[in-house]
């Protein structure tokens, strides 16, 4: 049942910072549209899972920071994906550069935000008086499944953006 509310609120924080930055300002969305169609070069999967992978970390030290740095990175992913997806209003194919590796890196952002709240979380219900222990094997065998998972995503989603996305978004982009 835990897990269930940590996905919710990783989720719903996640949804609001993408609609904000959906209203973000259209001129520079202009302006990074021109820059990604004028520079399609494969990225390697080390650079993209090195990256994903500090996302995933910083995530998960929410669990060190009482939540502040996965609330910051989860706000952060959230606002730069309704940025980007200005891009897509702008040119359809846009959504080629984001969809296919994007299925499973979203899903991996949202559950590794539910892990970095894991923790805060539990230890929250423990000075509210609704548990016995701030921490009990349970937390944390639910805290490591949902990091475990979060990761394995992450890995996936990095693979396919290193292989397939580009060659997706160009087949799209040649067929227009």
């Amino acid at each position: 049942m835990t897990r269930k509310i940590l996905v919710c609120i990783s989720s719903t924080l996640y949804f609001i910072s993408f609609v904000i930055g959906c209203f973000s300002n259209h001129m520079i969305a202009i302006g990074i549209h021109n820059n990604i169609i004028n520079q399609l070069r494969q990225p390697s999967l080390s650079h993209i899972l090195t990256q994903n992978t500090y996302v995933w970390l910083v995530m998960l030290c929410g669990s060190f920071t009482f939540g502040a740095s996965t609330l910051a990175s989860i706000l952060t992913n959230g606002f730069t994906l309704g940025f980007l997806s200005k891009l897509i209003l702008i040119d359809r194919e846009c959504i080629w550069f984001i969809l296919p590796h994007g299925i499973f890196e979203i899903p991996a952002i949202i559950i590794a935000g539910a892990a970095g709240f894991k923790i805060p979380y539990e230890i929250i219900r423990y000075l509210a008086g609704k548990k016995e222990q701030p921490l009990t094997k349970e937390d944390i065998k639910e805290y490591l499944i949902l990091a475990l998972i979060s990761i394995i995503l992450i890995v996936i989603a990095a693979w396919i953006e290193a292989n397939i996305t580009l060659k997706i978004a160009k087949a799209m982009l040649n067929s227009t």
